[in-house]
């Protein structure tokens, strides 16, 4: 026979299991010791939740093409910062700092971004 105490219980679990992919979600693995800064061409950028993300072509010191991937936070956050749905686009030369993975992954959790015209775009305030 199953106890009411027993069904609160799996109920908890359940929530918990549940919710966990939440909690990991918003933990950025980055090293905030270091903060990084690369200069390249926009691929791709998606103005959505539950982060803004957006690809970048980024040229190493020897030529070589690196693949970055760049995000920050909600659409909501980033339009109190002035940012619009067509703030970039492909094709945009930008400056992008942020920490890195500490994986040593080519994603970027952004910070701030300096357009092509020079503009300085902030993500969570100045």
């Amino acid at each position: 026979m199953i106890t009411r105490l027993q069904i609160l219980a799996l109920a908890a679990i359940v929530t918990l299991v549940a919710a966990s992919p939440l909690f990991a979600h918003h933990s950025w693995p980055v090293d905030f010791s270091k903060m990084v800064t690369v200069t390249g061409t926009v691929t791709t950028y998606n103005w959505g939740n539950p982060h803004v993300m957006f690809g970048m072509d980024v040229k190493d010191a020897s030529g070589a093409v690196q693949k970055w991937n760049v995000g920050g936070p909600s659409t909501n956050r980033m339009a109190g910062n002035g940012w619009v749905k067509d703030t970039l686009k492909p094709g945009d030369v930008v400056t992008a700092t942020g920490y890195q993975f500490t994986d040593g992954q080519k994603i970027l959790r952004l910070e701030n971004i300096v357009m092509a015209d020079g503009k300085k775009m902030f993500l969570y305030g100045r």
